[in-house]
Formats: C-alpha cells, structure tokens, sequence
C-alpha cells in the first residue's frame, strides 16, 4: 500500500468510527468525498508552511542575501547605516535652523512709527484690499499695540519688542493672553520672513484687534509701599 493510500484508508477508517451510530457507514460516493475534503482541511494534515513562517523565510533571505563588493552584509546592518546618515542630515539642516530661531530676539513694533492707531489700521486695510498679507499684518498688529498706548494699557515704551508687548498687555487683559501671544509670534515671523502670511491671519489679527477695544483692562497692581510706611 502506497503512502497517499494508507493516509486515505486511514482517513476514511477515523471518519467511520467517529460517525454517531445513527448517521449511514455506508456513504454514497459524494458524501464520502465531502468527508475527505472536510477531514484532510484540518491542520494536522497541513504540510505546507504559514504564512507567517514563509514570511520570516523571506526577511532571513533578503537580509542574508545582499552582497556588496567583494564583502557580504546584511540589509540590517546597511538599513541602520542609512536611517544613521539620514538623521544626521536633518539635524544637520534642521538643527541650525532651530536654534537660530530660538535665539532670535523679537521685532520691535513701533520703531520711529508716530502714526495713530486708526492710521495703522487704514494702512493694514489698504494693503489687504491690495494682497499683501505680510504688510497688512504688521501694520494690523502696530494698530493692535499703538490703541493700547492710546489707551494708557501699555506705556509708551521706545524699542518695545512684539513679545514684550505681548507680555505687558497680557497682565492687564489676561483673557486674551493666548491670543496676544500669538499675534506677536506671528508679527516676528512675518518681519524675519520665516512664515508667508494669508487673508487667514489679517482676519484673526482684526478680530481681536476688535476684541480687545471691547475689553476693559484690570487695574494697575497697587506700588508696593517704603519699608516701614503703614506698618504699625
């Protein structure tokens, strides 16, 4: 009896004695075939390898399988040399960039600019109805900064940065901390030329160039007092 004989006589003999005494012994020629299909799909008659393990057959092969030169090296080795060189080279570009941008110091806003705020926001105007985004969100956030003075929020303070600004009107209207904040970064990257502006930020800016006309700003901290004057 050959091998792929005695599997099916062995199949066939498994079937029949695991068949309950009530379903026929005696198969008809289709059922019979349908058993075998059924029983040789169970894994244990599974000779042919996984997918995972043919999957593993094929990474080993690929990475043992490269040759160059003369030398043998793994893909391993040749993948970590040049995830190494390409993350040298963005820290290269990238690195420089980043750091410069961080020691940067911020633009002053109104150096040497006497025009009022309604001026400033005239200008801003113009220069949105004539596409030039960068120019109307300079002159937008000036006009943000120039009403504060106005308004005796701020103090007229030559050489006053974008940050400072920021930083002083946020301890009088700190609702809108965030967002002055922002408009000053953005005043910085516009001036060093690092970020195009759009009709986007000309919107944001006028909005809360609008808000904070509408805010009332907290009182002044009370001066702290000479030493010894009030105590008892």
């Amino acid at each position: 009896m050959s091998g792929v004989s005695a599997m099916v006589h062995g199949v066939v003999t498994t079937l029949l004695v695991d068949v309950p005494a009530a379903v026929p012994v005696d198969p008809d020629r289709e059922t019979a075939h349908r058993w075998l299909l059924e029983e040789l799909s169970r894994p244990e008659y599974s000779t042919q390898p996984s997918l995972l393990e043919r999957l593993l057959t094929w990474l080993g092969d690929l990475f043992d399988g490269l040759t160059l030169g003369e030398g043998r090296f793994p893909l391993a080795f040749v993948v970590v040399v040049v995830v190494v060189l390409v993350a040298a080279l963005a820290w290269w570009v990238a690195g420089p960039v980043r750091l410069a941008r961080r020691r940067r110091r911020s633009v002053v806003v109104l150096d040497g600019d006497e025009r009022t705020a309604a001026e400033l926001r005239a200008s801003a105007d113009d220069a949105a109805a004539r596409g030039d985004w960068s120019a109307a969100v300079l002159d937008r956030f000036r006009a943000l900064v120039r009403s504060l003075e106005e308004r005796v929020v701020l103090d007229e303070r030559p050489g006053r940065t974008a940050q400072e600004a920021a930083h002083d009107a946020a301890t009088r209207l700190p609702v809108v901390t965030a967002e002055l904040h922002d408009a000053a970064r953005l005043f910085d990257d516009v001036c060093y030329g690092t970020l195009p502006a759009g009709p986007e930020d000309d919107r944001r800016l006028r909005d809360l160039d609008e808000q904070v006309r509408g805010l009332r700003p907290a009182p002044l901290a009370a001066a702290a007092a000479p030493d010894g004057v009030g105590t008892p």
